[in-house]
């Protein structure tokens, strides 16, 4: 899905509705436009604008949400890859193969979470096999004093919760917006700019004071698209905290 030009097209179409609603205008004869037609079309308007304004914030505060609980996700499993290759090296050179294996599964896990250009491909699901290894290699540490049974404790407890963040990534890759919801949204925009149009007076600062606010609310739903692609797109969580993380292991 191109944000880009969905809000290219919103903005386009926003805007013929400007200049149709201005042609209309041409078209109605006066009867149609008394004071009362127009205070009572500036009231339904008013209602349906009230409507829009709402469903439109709820959905700006549902995909920056969605946003900011995505990166918090990110950066806590940066924070616990690098307390886990901390822990494995503390544990001694018994650990190596585990940290070698701690740096597959989460090299594997950023190529999937950051497709690069590949902005709609399908992230693929967590390697079990690279998971149950990890474990595996570090349940199958022989720990020779008492501090090497808590750092083996520690280092499978982490493995676990690094298995459990890169599941949950993957379900919240799904879309956190209701598609319908944002369409019916723009149809209202539409019928709203309609209207307005219609009763604004055809001059110039009418015309750009209307194609301006188009503009805006194109800005408001392009910026729902792209809180909405956490891992692609011009507002993609930086990739970097979990890259560094990586580059410290082995």
């Amino acid at each position: 899905m191109n944000t880009i030009l969905i809000a290219i097209i919103i903005s386009a179409c926003l805007i013929g509705v400007v200049l149709l609603g201005m042609r209309l205008r041409r078209w109605l004869p006066d009867n149609q436009m008394t004071p009362d037609t127009k205070d009572t079309v500036k009231l339904a308007m008013g209602l349906v604008a009230t409507m829009t304004a709402l469903l439109l914030g709820l959905l700006v505060s549902s995909a920056k949400s969605a946003y900011d609980t995505t990166r918090d996700e990110v950066i806590a499993m940066a924070a616990k890859v690098s307390y886990l290759d901390g822990i494995l090296t503390a544990y001694g050179p018994e650990a190596l193969n585990a940290r070698a294996l701690l740096r597959a599964g989460i090299e594997t896990a950023v190529r999937g979470m950051w497709p690069g250009k590949r902005a709609e491909a399908v992230r693929p699901a967590p390697s079990p096999q690279t998971g149950d290894a990890l474990y595996a290699a570090i349940q199958k540490l022989a720990p020779q004093d008492e501090p090497q049974r808590g750092l083996k404790v520690q280092a499978a407890s982490l493995a676990v919760e690094l298995r459990r963040l890169r599941y949950l990534l993957l379900v919240q890759s799904v879309s956190s917006i209701s598609m319908p919801l944002l369409w019916i949204v723009v149809s209202w925009l539409l019928v709203i700019f309609l209207s307005f149009s219609v009763l604004a007076p055809s001059n110039a600062t009418a015309i750009a004071a209307l194609i301006a606010a188009a503009l805006s609310v194109s800005g408001a739903i392009f910026l729902i698209l792209e809180f909405d692609r956490p891992f692609s797109g011009l507002a993609q969580i930086p990739s970097e905290p979990i890259k560094n993380a990586v580059g410290q292991v082995l």
